[in-house]
């Protein structure tokens, strides 16, 4: 590494931006590599950065890993919260504004280019979807919390929903939610047109079309009242 890029990774500590850097380059490697075809040295290069600052922050590159997944879903999960906490505050809990408060701060970043988004949505695909030990603890690790939550909100406001169907319906949900995040042109082009392109100003809409096919799934899933 050249003087001057020694120089420019000393002011980037000094700052305390190099975490966000190694953050934001690994967490394009990881989406587009995976965890194994992603290297420390191409993250190192990403960020501009010194390969030796990733173990000094980091410690390795599984800890690397689910610190990039940490970052995000922390944030997510706190404006679930947020969102949660004004609804009650407001006593204006109904299903498809619980519903709201579960997809919108994931779709709205998968839409956010600025953010990210498209590398966090496809990195938290291969996550979720994964059955491998390291998914598998991660997932668990940074979303069953959350989770519990939605699933006794999704009960406390349809009636008739057992716990086994309302963790169907927040699966469901889940799943549908993560297709979404990130804009694919796909509905533009199966529509022939019809629809309009997806993008950063479309997430009103796309919310509106996938709370009203979930909450009606969510009730079919209910006994009815005896």
């Amino acid at each position: 590494m050249t003087k001057a890029a020694t120089q420019r990774n000393e002011r980037v500590f000094e700052r305390g931006e190099a975490q966000d850097a190694i953050l934001d380059a690994a967490e394009i490697a990881f989406a587009a590599s995976g965890f194994h075809g992603a290297t420390t040295r191409a993250i190192a290069e990403g960020a501009g950065a010194n390969a030796a600052l990733i173990h000094y922050y980091f410690g390795s590159k599984e800890a690397l890993f689910e610190a990039v997944i940490a970052r995000r879903s922390g944030a997510i999960n706190d404006e679930r919260r947020d969102r949660l906490a004004a609804l009650h505050a407001a006593g204006d809990v109904t299903l498809e504004a619980v519903i709201d408060a579960l997809l919108r701060p994931t779709i709205t970043l998968g839409h956010d280019s600025t953010r990210g988004g498209a590398h966090f949505t496809r990195l938290l695909s291969h996550v979720a979807s994964g059955t491998d030990e390291r998914s598998v603890r991660i997932t668990s690790t940074y979303y069953d919390a959350i989770a519990r939550v939605f699933i006794d909100e999704l009960r406390a406001v349809v009636p008739g929903l057992d716990r086994a169907a309302a963790v169907r319906g927040y699966l469901n949900a889940v799943a549908i939610g993560i297709s979404l995040m990130a804009p694919t042109g796909r509905r533009q082009v199966l529509s022939g047109g019809v629809s309009r392109a997806e993008d950063a100003e479309d997430v009103d809409d796309t919310l509106d079309g996938a709370v009203r096919f979930i909450a009606a799934g969510i009730r079919a899933l209910a006994r009815p009242a005896a």
